[in-house]
């Protein structure tokens, strides 16, 4: 059967024709070298203390790697830290590789080789399946992908065969545009996990910066073909002429990587195996420099075909035609579903030999969506009053990887949204000791609550009720204490609603007792204080001479108010009387004098006018 190229996956060619790019700031670099209290130095590159990031045990390293050897200690998390530990790394917004060295040694793992996953950014990368240990390749991992939210999280999932472990974890900033797969803004929703990264003819392995790639290549590490290829007449060759369009945007391939090549001679062709997760789309990056120390001096006299698993990728490729030239470096792409469990790529020749400079091979993995925001949160906020313990992994994210998700949540996925939503706690019998806060509303896509069977206490939160979409409320068997909130009956998608035996008191809400919805299944009993419904005690009435008590009481409370109001009344009348009578009355003579006086005034006023007039 043939290729299959996903409708998504659209194949793309690119020849590498960009011009250098303006100077721009340094990428960011974070290298930690796990297990370590202080900053680590190493012959090639400064090492950030591992502090700070997550919990875990600190262990001696004693599987040592030929690839890196300078490393003493590692990180690794048992299973009374949780199934689900996590570094989370504040970097800025942008494209990263992921980079992983892996081992174990004997506090950790007692010499014996773990099995454990990874996930970046919610999404999972890696299965360490037996044997991972035994080569290079897989005991280093690394995935370009992009962040979004300022931080760069990896996560390690146990899965019950030994203790998750790590040695160096290295965050590279790439350029934005690296390893476009020409998705648009849907290239963030995507990372690219490097199953091979081939540098052919190479005399040894080595990093980018080593060969002197430019910072933006993110350091990629570059691995020689020896053992890796298949042929007749094979050798390679060297250069130490310059080659053009290297080291620029938005890959920043080193020129070194085109110095060498693998070639062959009379007529032969050569193949390279990689081993593939099957059913998984694929993204090959071809690299090719016609080197002028080899004579070609024309189009033509150097073509041959590239297959894939037998059938042709990329026909005619004439390394001379598509550079313009020798010594120019030429870059073909191509995406594609694959479905057997190795991929196998056969350079064969039609006119002339082979060359070949380097091999990128890539696993497109499509990214999950996480969990909103606001629901991640509330769970956050929720777990340490609750009393959620470690060997539930509420670390990460809830809902993803799905392989991984948070025990005791069920999670559902909003397209519309681009988010997972959080719709239960299902925390039954968990041993769960603490309170249930009112942080519990943010949670507005629930439509089920079960904490049956814990030693959950305090007051049911009224916020609750604003719970829309709650359809089922079982909170039985723990130690809730106070009245039932009112606003429980406000909630008119509630069938199931299970308050028995708990320590709730008073009048169960008449809004509850009537069922806001027919046929609903409602329980309360094991409260010994609860009443007010069938089945529950009748709720205390008053005694005839209680009635006749709190009339008498306000009775009397009336009549002191009332006898109080005369008292005030009858005060200021006698302060008024007694002012009245401590003013001294105005004197006859006096009182007419005055009004002589006044009327004189007016009269001589009245007068002058007229004379003016």
């Amino acid at each position: 059967m043939g290729p299959r190229v996903s409708a998504m996956l659209l194949p793309v060619v690119l020849a590498l024709v960009w011009s250098v790019s303006a100077q721009a700031p340094a990428p960011t670099e974070v290298r930690i070298a796990c297990g370590t209290k202080e900053k680590y130095q190493t012959p090639e590159r400064l090492w950030d203390k591992d502090w700070g990031y997550t919990g875990g045990s600190v262990g001696n390293l004693t599987a040592e790697k030929q690839r890196d050897s300078d490393f003493t200690h590692l990180r690794y998390w048992t299973m009374t830290d949780g199934p689900n530990n996590c570094y989370n790394i504040t970097v800025p917004n942008g494209h990263y590789v992921f980079r992983f060295f892996f081992s174990f040694g004997q506090a950790d793992n007692s010499n014996r080789e773990p099995q454990f996953d990874v996930s970046l950014e919610g999404t999972l990368a890696y299965s360490l399946k037996p044997a991972w240990s035994n080569t290079d390749d897989t005991s280093y991992a690394d995935s370009l992908l992009f962040v979004d939210d300022g931080t760069a999280t990896a996560c390690f999932h146990s899965t019950g065969h030994g203790n998750p472990a790590v040695v160096t974890i290295e965050i590279l900033q790439l350029y934005e545009d690296a390893y476009d797969l020409g998705f648009g803004h849907w290239n963030h929703h995507y990372l690219l996990n490097a199953m091979s990264r081939v540098s052919c003819g190479a005399g040894k392995d080595a990093y980018g910066t080593t060969l002197g790639a430019d910072p933006w290549g993110g350091d990629r590490y570059w691995s020689r073909d020896v053992y890796k290829y298949e042929g007749d007449n094979i050798a390679t060759v060297e250069t130490t002429q310059p080659i053009r369009n290297v080291n620029i945007r938005p890959q920043f391939y080193p020129e070194a990587i085109y110095q060498g090549a693998t070639i062959t001679k009379f007529g032969g062709s050569v193949s390279y195996a990689f081993p593939i997760e099957p059913s998984q789309n694929y993204s090959i990056w071809l690299h090719f420099a016609e080197i002028g120390d080899l004579g070609i001096t024309a189009p033509g006299q150097r073509v041959f075909d590239v297959l894939y698993n037998d059938e042709v990728l990329f026909p005619d490729v004439d390394i001379y035609a598509l550079a313009g030239g020798p010594n120019a470096a030429v870059v073909l792409n191509k995406t594609l579903l694959v479905d057997g469990k190795a991929l196998t790529l056969k350079f064969k020749p039609k006119v002339g030999d082979i060359l070949v400079c380097a091999i990128e091979v890539y696993q497109v993995v499509e990214r999950e969506f996480p969990t909103k925001a606001s629901d991640v949160w509330a769970l956050k906020a929720l777990k340490y009053p609750m009393g959620i313990p470690p060997r539930m992994g509420w670390i990460g994210d809830p809902c993803v990887p799905q392989e991984h998700p948070w025990d005791g949540i069920a999670c559902r996925l909003d397209y519309g949204q681009k988010s997972r939503l959080i719709t239960g706690l299902e925390l039954q019998n968990e041993g769960l000791r603490g309170i249930l806060t009112n942080d519990i509303s943010q949670l507005v896509y629930l439509d089920h609550i079960n904490l049956n069977d814990n030693s959950i206490s305090g007051p049911i939160p009224a916020s609750i009720g604003n719970l829309n979409s709650l359809t089922r409320l079982d909170l039985a068997n723990n130690k809730f204490n106070g009245t039932i909130p009112e606003a429980l009956g406000r909630l008119d998608k509630l069938t199931e609603l299970y308050l028995q035996n708990n320590e709730l008191t008073g009048r169960v809400p008449a809004t509850l007792a009537a069922g806001p919805v027919r046929g609903a299944s409602f329980n309360f009993v094991g409260n010994p204080d609860l009443c007010g419904i069938p089945g529950l005690k009748a709720c205390k009435r008053l005694s005839a001479g209680a009635i006749f008590g709190i009339i008498i009481g306000v009775l009397l409370g009336s009549g002191f108010l009332v006898l109080c109001g005369v008292v005030v009344w009858k005060r200021r009348e006698n302060i008024a009387r007694a002012h009245k009578i401590m003013s001294p009355p105005k004197a006859p003579y006096a009182a007419a004098r005055t009004s002589a006086i006044e009327k004189n005034v007016q009269l001589s006023r009245y007068t002058s006018f007229e004379e003016k007039v």
